[in-house]
Formats: C-alpha cells, structure tokens, sequence
C-alpha cells in the first residue's frame, strides 16, 4: 500500500510560496511558506501535518490495541505538539508529544495506560519519527 501527498514551491526561503496537497483530494493546494512554519502567518506546515498524521495513526492504532484487549472506546481525542529546533545550520524535528484523553467503559486506568504506552511505540508514524514521542494518556470516566 502507498499513499501520496506532492508539495511546490515558488521564490526563495522568505519570499517564496508554496502548496501542499494529497492524492485524497483532501488538501487541494494547501497554502504554506515562510510565515506559516516560521512565525504566525495563515496557511499550514509540514509540522503540523506530521502532528495531524501522528494523533490520527495513534487515536486509530490506540483502538486496535484495546479491541485486542476486549475493549471499544466510546471517544479517543489526541493532539500531537511537534517541536521544531534549530540544529546548527539548519532545524530538526526533535519531538512529538501526544496527549490522549479516551473514555473507554470498562477499562481501568493502569490497563489503559499500559496499552496507550505500547500504542505510541507501535503505531506506524512513531516508528517513521526519528524524534524523541513523548505521550500524556487519560482515561475519562
């Protein structure tokens, strides 16, 4: 299975634009450049779509993991925060922490815990990330 997402870019660093879409159609020419990875200008980034694709492939493997365990959670939310440092020249990313709240009926807060933890080392995008993954995981009453 392959799934594809293309970039363009136009002018340099600063100055330049670029777009940002996926096979899907579900970005069609997502605006990004300098100001929106950078400093706080309208469009998107590469970070924040690292982040999105990590809280999604983690919410979606994290209820594979408790259906294995007998368990169907009645909501998983998850936010990814990607850290983006400068590295001599240039920048690299060097975290993502996850923070997970699910309700899942049934399940008691060590049995949660325990399985979000082997989640986040499993799931696909953490095994792609070469970036310290750091996780909060709650269970809701």
């Amino acid at each position: 299975m392959k799934k594809s997402a293309s970039a363009n870019w136009i002018g340099g660093l600063k100055d330049g634009q670029g777009t940002i879409s996926t096979e899907t159609g579900v970005l069609r020419e997502a605006p990004f450049g300098f100001k929106s990875r950078f400093e706080d200008g309208p469009g998107t980034n590469p970070e924040e779509l690292i982040g999105a694709a990590h809280a999604g492939c983690f919410s979606m493997a994290l209820s594979l993991e408790l259906g294995k365990a007998g368990l169907t959670a009645d909501r998983i939310e998850t936010d990814a925060v990607v850290t983006l440092d400068k590295d001599g020249d240039g920048f690299a990313i060097t975290a993502v922490h996850l923070t997970c709240k699910a309700k899942v009926p049934g399940a008691d807060a060590a049995t949660f815990g325990k399985i979000a933890q082997a989640t986040k080392e499993g799931c696909p995008v953490s095994k792609v990330l070469n970036a310290e993954i750091t996780l909060d995981a709650s269970l809701e009453g």
